[in-house]
């Protein structure tokens, strides 16, 4: 599948793993396979999603996912993405989506899951405003302590987003603007930045967007939408 320069696909020869795994090492700063030659394999071989994206010969970004349910239904499980950073804010990670999302649906399936930090903000809106997925859950410490060079220091809390294969994907952003009788959950501009330099209010902003998450969805109050300014957009229980 081809986005602008980008062409993205699945992989399948050890060649094609090692230089999978380098860049994942390289983009979330690991010493160690995140994914190894043998799983990439095995997951390969046995029908799951391991893909690559490149820019000509060059290899900008790589993908893993797994066969799962979603509520009885069957599903793709995106379990990790990488990108260069070169090639950041260039459209390849929503090309990779895409691809996915044509993979998932060649093969009947009903929806593609994945997890993010739900403090990361430029994740937030990709997810939801851009490809319009639903927030399904909040995982506080869904991976337990990480020591990847990205998330070293703070907990692992993720949201659980479900992609809906037979929905149309949004014309507009799902900003959630126009929702009234809504409640904002912000996130901090650069969480990422303020790991590093200030831990005392990473930790502030995890238990204020924890609660807060956590407790309009266990009411049943949705995620309708996130904001260009950085908000979660909480609408009414049904």
């Amino acid at each position: 599948m081809t986005h602008s320069a980008i062409t993205i696909r699945t992989i399948t020869t050890r060649d094609e793993f090692l230089a999978h795994d380098a860049l994942m090492q390289d983009v979330w700063g690991m010493a160690v396979p995140l994914v190894n030659i043998e799983l990439l394999t095995a997951l390969s071989h046995s029908g799951g999603y391991v893909a690559a994206a490149y820019d000509d010969d060059r290899l900008v970004g790589a993908s893993v996912g797994f066969l799962a349910s979603h509520h009885g239904q069957r599903a793709l499980h995106s379990h990790i993405t990488g990108v260069v950073d070169s090639m950041r804010h260039t459209g390849v990670g929503r090309a990779i989506k895409l691809h996915q999302r044509s993979w998932a649906a060649e093969r009947g399936l009903d929806w593609i899951t994945w997890t993010f930090d739900p403090l990361v903000r430029r994740n937030a809106w990709f997810n939801i405003a851009i490809l319009g997925a639903d927030v399904d859950a909040y995982v506080p410490s869904f991976y337990g302590e990480m020591t990847d060079a990205i998330n070293v220091g703070d907990d692992s809390d993720r949201l659980v987003m479900a992609w809906d294969l037979k929905a149309e994907l949004p014309i507009e952003p799902r900003a959630g603007s126009d929702v009234g009788n809504c409640v904002l959950v912000p996130t901090p501009p650069d969480i990422v930045e303020l790991r590093r330099t200030d831990p005392t209010a990473v930790a502030a902003w995890r238990s204020e967007t924890r609660g807060a998450l956590t407790a309009a969805l266990d009411s049943g109050r949705p995620v309708l939408g996130f904001t260009r300014d950085g908000s979660y957009v909480i609408g009414s229980a049904p």
